[in-house]
């Protein structure tokens, strides 16, 4: 006998709500996106033709001297190589520290987790104020140094504490059949603990690399003085404070000097700044899918 396929019609509610989530995301990608976009074609565009406004998605007097602008800094190379190597060093390092440190504390036998838990959760809150912070680093031999980037944020409470969260969801069965068969404490963090953490790894060393590749200020207030600890974003913020001093001179404007302003300057060092995470981003995309299949064990 033939069989008969039978098309079941879904309900006009649930068209009427497919169409409207289409509609949001769509809009929301839009919104999203657009800033990006219109970001790119300022930063290659003219800037005194910039100053015009009415850029949206396709440069008006296409130019490259803002890019040219950027690179021809004298400092901008050796800010390159001190920011990808802070950046690579301490993401590594505090990645390390902070998964270890969360095992410890997710461990329910471990003795004062719960008083240990709120003590870091204060410090996230509460800290010593910016001079004492100063003077301790001096004291410590750390600034006017490169060891000043990485080793005092190398362990972050936030950090942290989202690894024990991910940590403790998983099942102690595990840890258990392990012991059973003579594995140590080492054995069950490298390999087993560490393979089902992979999503919330990746997670937390985009938030490290991305705060490492944006930061800025303890260059200024650490290492000032010292050009070869200089960093890419403490270089860039001073073109762009140069640049917006020099746009509002009357001799520039009237000699035609000035072919970049502020708002060239400012977009295109923000491509170059953002251009490596974007870069990054797609490869640790798959990782950040919450949960994981843990092969047939139940609590």
């Amino acid at each position: 006998m033939d069989e008969k396929v039978y098309k079941v019609r879904k309900p006009i509610s649930d068209k009427i709500f497919s169409v409207i989530v289409v509609v949001f995301l769509t809009v929301f990608v839009i919104i999203t996106l657009y800033p990006v976009l219109n970001t790119v074609v300022l930063s290659f565009n003219d800037g005194i033709d910039a100053v015009r406004g009415k850029i949206y998605l396709w440069p008006r007097k296409f130019s490259i001297k803002n890019y040219k602008t950027v690179f021809a800094m004298q400092n901008i190379w050796i800010g390159a190589k001190v920011t990808v190597g802070r950046t690579v060093l301490a993401t590594i390092t505090s990645l390390i520290a902070n998964a270890l440190l969360a095992f410890v504390v997710s461990r329910k036998k471990f003795l004062f987790k719960s008083q240990l838990s709120l003590f870091w959760v204060i410090t996230m809150y509460v800290n010593g104020g910016m001079i004492p912070i100063f003077l301790l680093y001096k004291n410590l031999g750390l600034t006017g140094t490169f060891h000043v980037y990485w080793i005092p944020g190398m362990i972050s409470a936030f950090n942290m504490l989202v690894m024990r969260t991910y940590m403790e969801g998983i099942p102690e069965s595990l840890e258990e059949s392990a012991q059973l068969d003579g594995a140590g404490y080492w054995t069950i963090f490298l390999h087993i603990i560490s393979p089902l953490c992979k999503p919330v790894y990746a997670t937390v060393a985009l938030f490290i690399a991305v705060w490492q590749w944006n930061s800025w200020f303890d260059a200024m207030l650490y290492n000032r003085m010292k050009t070869e600890y200089t960093t890419l974003q403490y270089e860039l913020m001073k073109l762009l404070s140069s640049v917006m001093q020099q746009s509002g001179s009357a001799e520039n404007a009237k000699n035609g000097a000035n072919t970049i302003t502020p708002v060239t300057i400012r977009a295109a060092a923000t491509v170059v700044t953002m251009l490596p995470i974007v870069m990054l981003y797609p490869f640790l995309q798959r990782y950040f899918v919450t949960g994981l299949t843990i092969g047939g064990v139940k609590e």
